[in-house]
C-alpha cells in the first residue's frame, strides 16, 4: 500500500513564532493519527522555480490515513491555532508503490 504525504510550504511565513500554538496542538494530533515528521525544512536550497520557502513534510502509512488525520477533530483544533491571514500551500499526496 502507498504511504501518504502531507506538504506545507508558507510562502508568507514572516513571524514564525506565530505558528506556535498552532505547532503545540498540529504535532501530538499528528503523531496521534500515525503522522511522521520527516522534515521541517527551515533550510531549503532551492533550484529552477523553486523558492527558498519553509516546507514540512510529514509521512503516513497510508493516503486514507492522511487524509483522515486532517479530517480528525485534533487536527481542525491545531487549524484553529493558525494565525489569521497566514498563508500556506498544503497538500495531501499519494506515495508510490
Amino acid at each position: 500500500m502507498a504511504k501518504g504525504y502531507w506538504v506545507s510550504v508558507y510562502p508568507a511565513a514572516s513571524d514564525p513564532e506565530g505558528l506556535t500554538p498552532y505547532d503545540e496542538l498540529a504535532g501530538p494530533a499528528v503523531r496521534a493519527a500515525g503522522g511522521r515528521l520527516l522534515s521541517r525544512g527551515s533550510r531549503v536550497l532551492a533550484h529552477e522555480a523553486g523558492l527558498t520557502q519553509r516546507a514540512v513534510l510529514i509521512e503516513f502509512d497510508s493516503f486514507d490515513l492522511a487524509v483522515a488525520a486532517y479530517e480528525s477533530e485534533a487536527y481542525r483544533t491545531a487549524l484553529a491555532a493558525l494565525p489569521t491571514g497566514f498563508a500556506r500551500d498544503f497538500r495531501i499526496i499519494e506515495g508510490v508503490d
